[in-house]
């Protein structure tokens, strides 16, 4: 299996860590207990942080153990890191229901059965400190002037740095040194814009227990297009299946750019990296299958086997063929050899009949779907030869869409690009 430093290595996820040989052999010697913290500013994550669960998932399958934390505390004042503009301060109230919901997705990617990982809430024990002493015996080891040199304060201050969020350090560090003295925790682990918040609990931790901890980052990752993971035409890409449903899910990983495709299989799937390297030489129509492999791998680890089964049965019925052939898919999901194409979870609207006998204008209906973020959109993607009803190309943007477009199933299938698909139900 080789160590979790070189796997970690291997697939992407290091950007930087404290000292890389020292770090290397004590994960390879040891097994430690390690932590990354998630904020609850919404009911739900989304695939921007897959990155660092899917390396806690490493972590745990390596034999260490992951802690996740999650901020209900830090969340009440909101962590200034990457951005120009202060966080939205959320109640006590909904921070803690954001919190619950987190603490249960979380538990689809970790076993936490028999203590093989924690799920703590830092709130436990930040909103109970005593103000004064947390001054008097961890404020007093915090240079002001190095905290203004960290990159997440200096971008704040261009608009003004509150008391508020110029404690968050502090409070972050505090929870390194928490976790150190009562779960042994000696690696923390977050984004690379948390580098500075992580050597701030190095130092605290080495100040006041005289002991060596570790950090070490993962890249923001940006596509191959410059655009920031999970972001959509529909917003953030959830994690919840309620939220984003796991057919939507699934088609945002078969829409992957080429040149991300051998990355994202390194970062969010579990296939081994010989294969994964293959994908470099891949084009065409093996490229494409390689991008039906991504797209269940990924939503089969976030929804679960049933649900990633039936969404590629849902692509397989969109476009009337295999996108990938069964044989490549886990055996015991589908049977070799198996081609099986079911619509059921592509997104559908219900039309009355009456409705559609008069006709929908086009850019209209697409708009209406959700396909197209605004009826401009529409406009410009008809003008550009980009939608299409029941795989015929609409011509003007206000074609009337109805009953004359009906296919054999009885439903009229709209499909914006080569992969975004709406089928439109009569009742």
């Amino acid at each position: 299996m080789g160590s979790i430093y070189d796997v970690l290595l291997e697939r992407g996820f290091i950007e930087q860590v404290t000292d890389a040989a020292l770090v290397s052999d004590r994960l390879e010697k040891d097994k430690i207990t390690c932590y990354i913290g998630f904020d609850p500013t919404a009911a739900s994550l989304h695939v921007g942080s897959l990155v660092p669960i899917m390396a806690l998932i490493h972590m745990q399958r390596h034999g260490h153990r992951p802690i996740v934390l999650v901020g209900g505390g830090t969340g009440l004042i909101g962590d200034p890191s990457g951005k120009t503009e202060m966080r939205q301060i959320l109640t006590e109230e909904r921070i803690a229901s954001n919190a619950r919901c987190l603490q249960g997705q979380l538990s689809r990617y970790l076993d936490f059965d028999n203590g093989r990982a924690l799920m703590l809430n830092n709130a436990d024990w930040l909103t109970k400190l005593n103000y004064i002493e947390f001054l008097r015996d961890i404020g007093r080891h915090f240079s002001v002037n190095k905290m203004l040199s960290a990159e997440s304060y200096r971008l704040r201050l261009e608009k003004g740095l509150n008391l508020i969020e110029f404690n968050y350090m502090l409070l972050q560090a505090y929870d390194y040194l928490y976790l150190f003295q009562h779960q042994d925790c000696v690696l923390q682990m977050g984004g690379n814009d948390q580098w500075g918040n992580i050597l701030a609990g190095i130092d605290l931790v080495r100040r006041v227990e005289g002991k060596l901890v570790h950090g070490m980052t993962f890249p923001l990752l940006i596509t191959s297009q410059g655009h920031k993971m999970g972001k959509t035409e529909r917003g953030a890409l959830w994690l919840e299946g309620a939220l984003t449903a796991p057919y939507d899910y699934y088609q945002y990983w078969i829409n992957t750019d080429d040149a991300d495709v051998q990355r994202f299989l390194a970062l969010f799937t579990f296939l081994p990296m010989s294969e994964i390297k293959q994908a470099d030489r891949l084009a065409d129509s093996e490229l494409n299958m390689a991008k039906s492999v991504l797209a269940f791998e990924a939503t089969r680890i976030t929804h679960g086997e049933e649900a990633a089964v039936a969404a590629w049965r849902a692509s397989a019925g969109a476009f009337d063929t295999k996108p990938v052939p069964a044989e490549l898919l886990p055996s015991s999901v589908i049977p070799r050899g198996a081609v099986s194409s079911d619509v059921s979870s592509i997104p559908f609207l219900e039309k009355a009949r009456e409705e559609m006998a008069r006709g929908i204008s086009a850019f209209e209906l697409f708009h209406e779907t959700g396909l197209c973020a605004s009826k401009g959109e529409a406009r410009r993607l008809i003008a550009q030869g980009g939608l299409y009803v029941s795989d015929l190309p609409v011509t003007s943007f206000d074609e009337k869409i109805g009953l004359g477009h009906l296919d054999e199933r009885g439903e009229i299938r709209l499909r914006k690009g080569k992969k975004k698909y709406f089928i439109i139900r009569i009742k």
